[in-house]
C-alpha cells in the first residue's frame, strides 16, 4: 500500500482514490494498517461533526442511537460507524469537489495569439477543512516563443574596454532574439558616491579621457526593438562615465527597467530578460542614508526624458522589492560579471528566483556566449510557484518529469525541460479551517500564463430529509434533521417527547445545571427540567442529579480501579475493611508511625498508609521537629516572665493566657548539656530558661532560672556633673585654640613688619618743598 496525500493506492485499484469512495473492504483494510482518527469535542449536529476533522462522518440513521446515548455517538469514522451498526448509506461525508472553469489546450508553437503553455488555467474548490484535495496541472515549453532582452550596462570608467566591445554586439545579439534594448546606469550624482565639483561632474573621467559624458544615475537609451541597425546606432553613441565608489547604482535600475514597461516596451507574450553587465557591486536599500536621502524606494515609474530623475531623492530599493518586481512583470536577470564579484552576485541570485550568473571575460567578449547559454537555463527551468496564498490554505507540488524536484509546499520544479516536451505537477491544496470563498494565483516563474484558483470549504451537511414537522421519530412534534430532531415551539428533549406548556424553557434548562454550568454535566439530556443521563461506552449509566457521577472514573493503583481492594462511588474510591488511600492501596496500620514513648506522630500528625502526614512546618518521618515554626524562646518569654516573676503584661491572667506551659519549676542553675533559652523581660532582665516540647502541637514544659541578671541603675548627679565638666572644659579648649591661633597671626605680621623695617633706606623726598614763608611766635621762648 502505497500513501498519498489525502489519497490511496490499493492493489486491487489502478489510480488515486479519495478515502470516501473508497468500498468498505478497501476501507478496513487501511483502519488495519493506518487508523483514522476522529477526535470530537462539543458534538451537538451533523455540522459540528464534519468540522472536528477530516475523518470525522456522520450516521443519520434514526435507529443508531440507543436509550441513553447521546447524538454525538453519531459522529465518527467510517469503519467505527459501520461497525456500531450504521448502514453505508446512511453515512453522511461530505467529499471534496473540483471543478474546471477554463481549460484551453496548451499550444505547441508560438503563432500570433498568445500562446497557451499552462493548463488548466481556472479551477474551483470545494473541500471539507483538514481534507487534502490533488489535481494535475500541465506544461508545454512552446517552439519559437519570443524573447525580449534588455541589456543593462554599467557605464562606470572600469567598464571603459568593455563599452567597446559591446558596441559590436548587435549581429550576435540578434541571431538568437526577436527584440532587445538598451539602458545604461552609473550611480546616484551625490557625495559620497560621485564627486560634486561642478568640473567633475560634467566630465567624472581621467583628463587624457576625451569621450566621457556627465555622471547620471540611470538612462533609458533605447525601447526593445527588433531592428539590429537602430540598436547598433543606439549603443554606438554610448559613452564611458564615472563616479567616487566602487559599489553601484544597479539595483536603481533595475528597478526601473522592470516598472517601466510601457517605455521599455516589453511584450506580453514573450520571455523576458534583464542582462546586467557589471564589474562591481551594488548598493542597496540603507545605503542612502550616506548621502542624507531618507525617503524609501517606492517601487514606481519615474523616467523623464529617458532619465531616472528621483534617483538623488530616493533611497536604492532593497533586494526583496526588487525580486518582487522583477516576479510580478515576469522578467528573468541574468547577471553577466567580472570573475571578482561572482561570488556576490551568487548570492545575490539565490535571494531573486528564476536568475543566472555568468562570469564575463576581462573585455567582454563572451557576452553573448554567457547570455545565451544562461537562458536556455532558465527557459529548461520550470518552477511552479503561487500568489496570494489566504490564510489557513495550504499548497504542496509534486513534479511529474524527467528532472523533477522534491515534493515541497512553495514550488515544484522541473529542470531540463525540452521544447514541446508536456511536465505534469500534482497540486495538492488543504484548507485548515472553514473560510469564505477566496481565490489564489498557481503560476510558472517568469512566464505570463497562470491558474486561478477559486476555493471554498464545506462546513454544513446536505442530508436531503424531507420537510414534515410532525415526524412519528420525533413524536409528531418536530422534524427530523440529518438524523436529529429538531422540536417544534413547545416541545423539548432528544425525540421532542416533554411538552413545557406555559413554562419557560430556560427555566427548565436552568433547573438541569449545576452552579451555572453545562446542562447535565455534558452527560445527559434535560427532559422536562430532570436530566436523563447517557450510557457510557461500557455500558454503565451515569447518575446523580445532573448526572455528574459514574462509577467507573476513580484512581487507579497498580492498573486496578480503587486498586482492587474497593468499590467506585460518584467518582471517589471507598475502601473495603482494613483498607485505606485515595486508591484503597494502603493496608490500616500505624506501625510505622509510632515513636520511642509509643505516641503517633507524637500528636503532630496523621499516620495514613502507614506513614506520617504531618502538619504544617513539622518534619517527617515521625513530626518530631518544626523547621518553620517561629522560635518557642520568643513566644513563650511572656509567658516565663509572668509564671516565673509574676511581671510582664500576662501578670493579671498568666494562668488563661499561659496554658501551653502546663507544668513549670523554678531551678537554681542549668546542667550544661541542656539548651537554654536567654530572653530580656519587660524590666530589662536577662531571664534563663529551659523549654522542652510535649506530645502535641503547643504543649511546653518549662524550668526557669531563680536568678535574674538585672543591669544596675546609672549614677544620675554623676552624669550631670561629668556632661557639665566636659562642656566646660571643651569651651576652654576651643577658647585656648582660637587665642594661639590670633598670637601666631599677630607674631607673623610683627616679624613681617621689622623685616621690611630693615630693607628701608631713609632719603629725602623729591617731592617735599620748604615753606616759602616763615612765622615766628613772639611768644616763643625757645623752652
Amino acid at each position: 500500500m502505497q500513501h498519498i496525500t489525502g489519497y490511496f493506492l490499493l492493489p486491487a485499484l489502478d489510480r488515486p482514490s479519495p478515502l470516501w469512495s473508497l468500498p468498505p473492504s478497501h476501507l478496513s483494510l487501511i483502519n488495519t494498517f493506518l487508523p483514522l482518527e476522529c477526535i470530537k469535542t462539543g458534538i451537538n449536529s451533523c455540522d459540528d461533526c464534519i468540522r472536528s476533522g477530516p475523518y470525522c462522518e456522520w450516521c443519520k440513521q434514526l435507529d443508531y442511537i440507543k436509550k441513553g446515548e447521546q447524538e454525538a455517538v453519531r459522529c465518527d469514522t467510517r469503519a467505527q460507524l459501520i461497525a456500531r451498526g450504521c448502514s453505508e448509506g446512511e453515512i453522511v461525508s461530505p467529499k471534496n469537489n473540483e471543478t474546471v472553469v477554463k481549460d484551453n489546450p496548451l499550444s505547441v508553437t508560438f503563432e500570433q495569439q498568445e500562446p497557451v503553455q499552462l493548463r488548466p488555467q481556472e479551477i474551483k474548490l470545494k473541500v471539507r477543512p483538514g481534507l487534502p484535495t490533488t489535481f494535475s496541472v500541465s506544461f508545454r515549453r512552446v517552439e519559437g516563443y519570443p524573447v525580449d532582452l534588455y541589456y543593462l550596462m554599467d557605464l562606470s570608467y572600469s567598464m571603459a574596454d568593455d563599452l567597446q566591445n559591446v558596441k559590436e554586439l548587435g549581429q550576435d545579439l540578434f541571431l538568437f532574439l526577436n527584440i532587445a534594448g538598451f539602458g545604461s546606469f552609473v550611480d546616484k550624482t551625490v557625495l559620497p558616491f560621485t564627486n560634486t565639483n561642478k568640473e567633475k561632474l560634467q566630465k567624472p573621467c581621467d583628463n587624457d579621457e576625451h569621450q566621457c559624458q556627465p555622471a547620471f544615475g540611470y538612462r533609458h537609451v533605447l525601447s526593445l526593438t527588433s531592428k539590429e541597425a537602430e540598436f547598433r546606432t543606439k549603443v554606438s553613441q554610448q559613452y564611458i562615465s564615472g563616479n567616487l565608489d566602487s559599489p553601484e547604482g544597479s539595483l536603481d535600475a533595475m528597478m526601473q527597467a522592470a516598472v517601466c514597461g510601457d517605455k521599455i516596451g516589453w511584450r506580453n507574450s514573450s520571455t523576458r530578460l534583464i542582462v546586467l553587465t557589471t564589474d562591481a557591486g551594488f548598493h542597496m536599500a540603507g545605503d542612502g542614508k550616506l548621502a542624507s536621502i531618507l525617503e524609501p524606494n517606492d517601487e514606481q515609474c519615474h523616467l523623464e526624458n529617458q532619465l531616472y530623475v528621483k534617483s538623488n531623492e530616493m533611497d536604492y530599493p532593497s533586494v526583496g522589492q526588487l525580486a518582487t518586481q522583477l516576479e510580478r512583470n515576469n522578467i528573468q536577470p541574468i547577471f553577466a560579471v567580472t570573475k571578482e564579484v561572482e561570488r556576490v552576485y551568487t548570492q545575490l541570485k539565490k535571494m531573486i528566483p528564476k536568475s543566472e550568473v555568468g562570469v564575463l571575460s576581462a573585455d567582454s567578449r563572451n557576452v553573448v556566449d554567457l547570455i545565451e547559454s544562461a537562458y536556455r537555463r532558465l527557459s529548461s527551468k520550470v518552477t511552479l510557484t503561487h500568489d496570494n496564498l489566504p490564510e489557513n490554505v495550504r499548497v504542496t507540488y509534486k513534479p511529474i518529469c524527467k528532472h523533477g524536484g522534491p515534493a515541497g509546499d512553495t514550488e515544484g520544479v522541473c529542470d531540463n525541460v525540452a521544447v514541446r516536451e508536456e511536465i505534469y505537477f500534482n497540486v495538492t491544496v488543504t484548507a485548515d479551517e472553514c473560510m469564505k470563498e477566496t481565490a489564489f494565483i498557481i503560476r510558472p516563474r517568469g512566464i505570463k500564463d497562470t491558474l486561478k484558483v477559486t476555493i471554498s470549504t464545506i462546513c454544513e451537511c446536505q442530508c436531503n430529509d424531507p420537510v414534515d414537522n410532525s415526524h412519528p421519530y420525533c413524536n409528531g412534534t418536530g422534524q427530523v434533521i440529518c438524523g436529529t430532531c429538531r422540536c417544534n415551539p413547545g416541545f423539548v428533549g432528544q425525540t421532542c417527547g416533554c411538552s413545557i406548556g406555559d413554562r419557560d424553557e430556560r427555566a427548565l434548562k436552568a433547573s438541569c445545571q449545576r452552579d451555572g454550568g453545562t446542562i447535565c454535566e455534558g452527560r445527559g439530556d434535560c427532559v422536562c427540567g430532570r436530566c436523563v443521563c447517557h450510557a457510557m461506552p461500557g455500558g454503565a449509566n451515569y447518575y446523580g442529579e445532573y448526572c455528574e457521577c459514574d462509577d467507573e472514573h476513580c484512581e487507579k493503583y497498580q492498573n486496578q480501579l480503587c486498586g482492587g481492594n474497593g468499590k467506585c462511588r460518584c467518582g471517589e474510591c471507598k475502601c473495603n475493611a482494613g483498607y485505606e488511600g485515595s486508591a484503597c492501596q494502603c493496608k490500616k496500620s500505624d506501625e510505622q508511625c509510632r515513636t520511642d514513648d509509643n505516641t503517633v506522630c507524637f500528636g503532630r500528625g496523621v499516620c495514613k498508609c502507614n506513614q506520617c502526614e504531618c502538619n504544617d512546618g513539622y518534619q517527617p518521618p515521625y513530626c518530631e521537629t518544626c523547621i518553620g515554626c517561629p522560635d518557642s524562646c520568643q513566644t513563650k518569654r511572656k509567658c516565663i516572665e509572668c509564671l516565673g516573676f509574676g511581671t510582664g503584661p500576662f501578670a493579671k491572667n498568666c494562668t488563661e493566657a499561659c496554658k501551653s506551659i502546663f507544668t513549670h519549676n523554678m531551678v537554681s542553675s542549668f546542667p550544661q548539656t541542656k539548651k537554654t533559652c536567654q530572653q530580656k523581660d519587660s524590666e530589662g532582665c536577662w531571664m534563663r530558661f529551659k523549654l522542652e516540647q510535649q506530645l502535641g502541637v503547643d504543649n511546653y514544659t518549662a524550668e526557669i532560672l531563680e536568678s535574674r541578671e538585672c543591669p544596675e541603675l546609672p549614677n544620675i548627679y554623676a552624669i550631670i556633673g561629668g556632661s557639665i565638666a566636659g562642656v566646660a572644659l571643651i569651651g576652654l579648649l576651643i577658647l585656648l585654640l582660637i587665642k594661639g591661633l590670633i598670637y601666631m597671626n599677630d607674631l607673623k605680621e610683627f616679624r613681617k613688619f621689622e623685616s621690611e623695617k630693615k630693607k628701608s633706606k631713609w632719603a629725602d623726598n623729591p617731592l617735599f618743598e620748604k615753606a616759602t614763608t616763615t612765622v615766628t611766635n613772639p611768644t616763643f621762648t625757645g623752652e
